[in-house]
């Protein structure tokens, strides 16, 4: 498939009908070759700057580190997980210094473009899906307490979905962890795959089988991206809302 890959793609953010402020944010790379969501916390302005903060230093940092035609696998792994690693060290940084910032953090998801593969990874709950032959599938893991918890085997799938410790992050950047490596997904992309990248404010509000079908129905990566964005508030997202639509074509 090589560089003959080309992408579509669709972003919408929104406060949603619960917060006063949005502190999630996106970058899309105007070359197509990375996508970013991150999902602030640490109330007021502080969310919003720590989620600012990490997609700007982030995207400076691929822009400088990866060379996006030839690089090898462990080489983008180590430059995605050296911009994370920087930005997790900038945000602690701030929230030391700046007593608005304390204990302010970020979630960050990605999908990188480098060479013929797609790397998908992040840090948090925001999360990454692929929908490929109709099957969709999370690229990402949670970083939650009540994630943690399902893995262990200590509560049931069922029991997860409404679990108090749903949004209880024991992973994010602006904690010492936080940089400790993203452990990228490696994804040779097809024709007709479509990723999204989204807070938890979608998941919140739609179920797998809603993300499914629009992905799948929708043509224009812009208009599923505002579908999902609608569906999420309507299904009652308490959060603010945000999503990008990728198509490989």
């Amino acid at each position: 498939m090589g560089s003959n890959i080309r992408f579509k793609w669709g972003s919408l953010s929104i406060t949603g009908n619960f917060r006063g402020n949005n502190e999630d944010n996106l970058h899309v790379d105007e070359s197509a070759r990375f996508f970013l969501v991150a999902d602030g916390m640490g109330g007021q302005s502080a969310g919003e700057k720590a989620s600012e903060l990490a997609v700007e230093i982030i995207s400076e940092k691929l822009h400088q580190s990866i060379d996006f035609q030839s690089m090898v696998t462990a080489d983008v792994v180590t430059a995605i997980d050296e911009a994370v690693s920087h930005a997790n060290l900038e945000i602690m940084a701030l929230g030391e210094l700046d007593p608005d910032y304390k204990n302010m953090g970020t979630t960050i998801v990605f999908v990188v473009h480098a060479g013929q593969d797609l790397y998908v990874g992040g840090v948090g709950d925001s999360r990454v899906y692929l929908l490929r032959d109709e099957k969709l599938e999370q690229l990402t893991e949670d970083h939650s307490l009540t994630h943690a918890l399902l893995k262990a085997g200590t509560i049931t799938p069922e029991e997860a979905t409404t679990h108090r410790y749903k949004n209880v992050l024991y992973r994010y950047l602006g904690t010492k962890d936080g940089g400790s490596g993203t452990t990228p997904q490696q994804v040779q992309p097809q024709s007709g795959d479509r990723f999204m990248l989204c807070t938890d404010g979608v998941t919140d509000g739609v179920t797998a089988d809603q993300i499914r079908s629009i992905l799948s129905s929708e043509s224009d990566p812009q208009v599923a991206a505002e579908k999902l964005v609608a569906s999420a508030q309507e299904g009652g997202s308490k959060d603010n809302i945000t999503c990008i639509v990728l198509h490989v074509e």
